[in-house]
């Protein structure tokens, strides 16, 4: 798996890009429109996904038709008023998916927009006019005043990939370490290792150990990732558009051409990329990996020693994995909404969620005192849950035949030897 992870990590993030790009092109549905308005004289125009044909008959006859006909769903229009559009339909055999009745509402909508503008007295000339196309450079502004290209997709997509790596790193790695209490337990080999080292030195050996073994992996999966992404790139991007680029590149060069206008989204994700700090990115990485692995590990710990097989642990794991499973969803969709905002800060603060919330946020830009406190929170967070993870695993480690409750776990807190 060392091995085979950066393949399959590049082919996972290599096809969410392909189809991002593409924009489903594989996605396609023909749709049979019966009208009966009388106001919407102009027909809707087909698009790469979907194909609009007007057909001369009416709902009743094309209705019992439709699973054995070419068309995939049926498009009602009855005459309505413009100002209050009502009774519009959309029928199949098939479920109707959200993105596909989100864009047949926006061609209706346009359709009705452009027959409003009309009535108003605005020619077809002056309303083709109107319409416009906008594509926005994202430029950020750093501490010199100084403006490097950015792209808020390539922005979400960093944080996003490094906060879905974090949570399942961290669960991964936390989860070992509780097999091995448990299996160790369960053998009986911890009665014979107590003998020789102190429960907390044991429980510490178990967590570094297996940490050590996830750096390494990591750091293979860095290297073996990038140099097969890197291949990749190579061999499948078109040598057409890279000649054209090239072209492109000496014509701007030749005219002093300070920027274009018109690069593309993939052009400004590029861009963007290259101008993120990926050395820091790294770095923040491996600490907080560090971080929210040993915080969390320890818990893992203190239930592998509770309990006498996997079982068992359901019962305990689920507090345990709520704060983890809470800061991966609102890291996903607070965050990448509102990235300087009060639960963005505070979930990047606090020691159960900021591992993955802070990675989240970090490529969107970090003041140094919030990734300082947050770091050094962290550390706090660590220490006080080795510490009460250490207490629970001193008197857990040599339990045996006896299911564990809550109340149990905390009485064996309290003992002093």
């Amino acid at each position: 798996m060392t091995l085979l992870t950066p393949i399959l990590i590049a082919g996972f993030y290599g096809m969410i890009i392909y189809f991002s790009i593409q924009g489903a092109k594989g996605t396609f549905s023909k749709i049979a429109v019966v009208s009966t308005n009388k106001t919407l004289t102009e027909k809707l125009i087909s698009n790469k996904n979907i194909t609009y044909v007007y057909v001369n008959q009416t709902l009743a006859q094309l209705k019992p038709a439709l699973g054995r006909s070419t068309f995939d769903y049926i498009l009602y229009l009855p005459d309505f008023n413009l100002n209050k559009p009502a009774g519009i339909q959309l029928l199949g055999i098939k479920q109707v998916g959200l993105p596909l009745n989100a864009k047949v509402e926006e061609d209706i909508n346009n359709l009705i927009r452009s027959k409003k503008l009309k009535e108003s007295g605005i020619s077809q000339k002056d309303l083709d006019l109107l319409k416009s196309s906008v594509s926005i450079d994202n430029k950020k502004i750093d501490t010199f005043g100084k403006d490097k290209d950015s792209s808020a997709g390539a922005t979400m997509i960093v944080g996003t990939a490094s906060g879905i790596l974090m949570f399942f790193f961290i669960l991964i790695y936390g989860i070992q370490v509780m097999r091995g209490v448990i299996e160790e337990k369960t053998s009986r080999i911890i009665e014979v290792m107590i003998s020789s080292v102190k429960p907390f030195q044991l429980m510490m050996g178990k967590i570094i150990g297996i940490a050590l073994v996830g750096l390494t992996q990591f750091m293979l999966w860095i290297v073996l990732t990038l140099a097969i992404s890197t291949i990749a790139v190579k061999t499948l991007v078109d040598k057409k558009d890279s000649q054209q680029t090239t072209a492109i590149t000496a014509q701007v060069k030749a005219h002093n051409i300070k920027s274009i206008s018109s690069s593309s989204p993939l052009d400004n994700i590029q861009k963007s990329l290259a101008n993120l700090d990926k050395t820091k990115i790294i770095w923040v990485f491996l600490f907080f990996f560090l971080g929210g692995y040993l915080f969390y590990s320890a818990l893992y710990a203190a239930i592998g020693s509770a309990v006498d097989n996997e079982t068992e642990t359901q019962q305990f794991m689920m507090p345990v994995m709520m704060p983890l499973a809470l800061s991966y969803g609102l890291s996903l969709s607070v965050i990448n909404s509102d990235p300087y905002g009060t639960i963005a800060f505070w979930l990047s603060m606090i020691p159960f969620t900021s591992p993955i919330a802070m990675m989240v946020r970090l490529p969107y830009g970090v003041p140094d005192w919030q990734l300082a406190l947050s770091m050094a929170l962290l550390i706090f967070g660590f220490v006080g849950t080795v510490w009460v993870a250490s207490r629970i695993y001193r008197v857990g480690i040599l339990m045996y035949g006896k299911k564990p409750s809550f109340k149990e776990m905390i009485k064996w807190f309290a003992y002093k030897n």
